[in-house]
């Protein structure tokens, strides 16, 4: 029996389906099938979409191939992240995915910057989200892209039933999906990340240091550049015999004072309960933490001193 999410941004999908151990193996043996339908689907039409997404975004588009998957940032002048998109061109129509109750805010910016440009920008209320694990057909006509964290995501008609037991696929929860997502280390823009947050500090997420003259540029090539962003993304393994997680946005504490704060955490099949966090870039990697009075280990998921081994190319 399906049990529902209460709170939380996920709040309304399925938090499992009354086993989300057998869940997760069954994402890791690629046969899980998530719906993910409260994300927010955008769509760009026009045969100028990705010269122009290509000039407005971290992402070297205007070359895209058709069918391969990209993350694109929108960043603020200062280098913070504003949007994202999470999406892929099929030779007419670039459509992508974001978080949920981010659509329209990203539509009406994209709008905004359209001036001559031969674009449409639009939400599709009538395409939703799900994962589906490698082993799982996809029906045809289904847009897909490559999934960061293995499977693919599948743009679905809002009334489609998804695979289900018939088909060897095996319906899973936000639980399970969740869990596997924290153990890859990809993190949830908005979720993992906060107001601050720029893409130097979650490795460079979906950003090509190779290409230039995008709003934010400066920052990101500038921190690329002296290397040490303010912050890092870590992986947190929490202590295992507590009965609780943290809260999305605790503060992480090291010695009585915070040093970052709590993303996402979730419990996963083999790990135990996981999460991710930011951190200051000066907290020594092998340090414990305390999240939520939670004893947690660090995983580092990018180097503090990110940017001093490889300079970037801008043109």
């Amino acid at each position: 029996m399906a049990v529902l999410l209460d709170d939380g941004i996920d709040a309304g999908l399925v938090w499992h389906h009354g086993n989300p151990v057998a869940e997760g193996r069954a994402i890791a043996n690629g046969l899980g099938v998530a719906d993910l339908g409260n994300r927010d689907v955008v769509e760009v039409r026009g045969p100028d979409r990705l010269t122009w997404l290509h000039a407005l975004t971290t992402q070297h588009l205007e070359s895209l191939a058709p069918a391969v998957a990209t993350t694109a940032l929108v960043l603020a002048p200062t280098g913070h992240i504003e949007h994202v998109l999470h999406g892929v061109d099929d030779g007419e129509s670039f459509l992508a995915w974001t978080e949920p109750g981010r659509g329209a805010a990203l539509v009406e910016w994209l709008d905004r910057m359209r001036f001559m440009s031969r674009v449409e920008v639009r939400l599709r209320g009538d395409l939703r989200m799900a994962w589906f694990g490698h082993k799982i057909a996809v029906p045809e006509g289904w847009t897909v892209r490559d999934s960061e964290i293995g499977g693919s995501d599948v743009f679905v008609p809002v009334d489609a039933v998804l695979p289900g037991d018939e088909s060897s696929a095996v319906p899973v929860g936000v639980w399970a999906y969740e869990a596997a997502r924290i153990a890859a280390g990809v993190p949830r823009i908005f979720v993992d990340t906060d107001h601050r947050t720029i893409p130097n500090e979650i490795g460079l997420l979906g950003t090509h240091l190779e290409k230039g003259c995008y709003r934010g540029q400066e920052t990101v090539a500038r921190v690329h550049t002296l290397g040490r962003p303010p912050r890092r993304l870590v992986q947190l393994h929490l202590d295992g015999s507590l009965s609780s997680l943290p809260d999305g946005g605790a503060p992480l504490m090291l010695d009585g004072r915070a040093v970052g704060f709590v993303g996402s955490s979730a419990r996963h099949h083999e790990l135990g309960p996981i999460a991710l966090g930011l951190v200051k870039r000066n907290v020594p990697v092998d340090a414990q933490l305390l999240a939520d009075d939670i004893p947690a280990a660090q995983e580092a998921l990018v180097d503090p001193d990110v940017g001093l081994h490889v300079r970037p190319v801008l043109r």
